[in-house]
């Protein structure tokens, strides 16, 4: 059974960066293998991670929807729409990317929703871990048959406008099917010592800080030359930080 690893915070707080740098963690230590899932509309994971993305199950949904007739004779819809998220896959040595792109436009979608989203779900049982990149809202969490996450992360900058978007979708949880073992806050661009404003704030969220990822040049320089984080060098400041977090809030065996 494959242990959920998820990610969710306002856009621009950077909770895709952190989720690339906890994939290469995984990679790094050798708990492969390993499935990243996209599951933000504005997806950039593989960009960060320098994969060219050319298919997701957003285009695979709507193709399927323009022209249900396009099954393949001698192939049932199941198989066909299964066929396609395989082909959809990004696959590397260490890990596997899988990108969920847009969301549905007008017309009943259940059907086809209902197929890709058990075949993802058991695709996951391949896995040792999936890490997945959510948007705010958590859609693709909540549409998971499974419904379970071994760990949330919720994700803010150091800023107060961050942490209350972070408080926003820790209340949500509760009106979600979701069984979510761990939860807990990741503080990016932070400094050493946290403000007492800030750390106010969180206390009212109620939740635990896992870790900080101070400001990082290296980030910057690798996002400009569009290199993978996941060629970081292991003594930046981000990749200590988050191989500590990992180390100390989520041992993985």
């Amino acid at each position: 059974m494959s242990k959920v690893i998820a990610f969710a915070g306002k856009g621009g707080v950077g909770k895709t960066t952190v989720a690339s740098l906890v994939v290469r963690y995984l990679g790094a230590t050798g708990k492969t293998p390993v499935l990243a899932v996209d599951a933000d509309p504005n997806s950039n994971l593989g960009e960060t991670m320098g994969l060219n993305v050319t298919s997701t199950i957003g285009d695979i949904r709507e193709t399927y929807m323009k022209d249900p007739q396009s099954v393949p004779s001698g192939m049932d819809k199941v198989n066909y729409l299964e066929t396609l998220i395989e082909q959809a896959l990004i696959e590397k040595p260490a890990f596997d990317l899988l990108v969920m792109g847009r969301q549905e436009g007008q017309g009943c979608y259940c059907m086809v929703n209902n197929i890709l989203n058990s075949f993802t779900d058991k695709l996951t049982g391949h896995y040792k871990y999936t890490v997945v990149d959510n948007e705010a809202g958590m859609e693709h969490l909540s549409r998971r048959t499974s419904g379970k996450v071994d760990i949330l992360f919720l994700v803010t900058d150091y800023s107060l406008r961050g942490l209350r978007a972070v408080k926003r979708i820790s209340q949500m949880l509760g009106s979600l099917k979701l069984d979510v073992k761990k939860l807990a806050i990741i503080v990016t661009r932070g400094p050493e010592n946290l403000s007492d404003a800030f750390l106010t704030e969180v206390k009212d969220i109620g939740l635990p800080i896992a870790g900080i990822i101070p400001h990082d040049p290296a980030l910057l320089e690798f996002d400009m030359e569009r290199r993978s984080l996941l060629d970081l060098p292991a003594e930046s400041l981000s990749v200590l930080a988050v191989d500590k977090l990992m180390n100390e809030f989520c041992p993985v065996s």
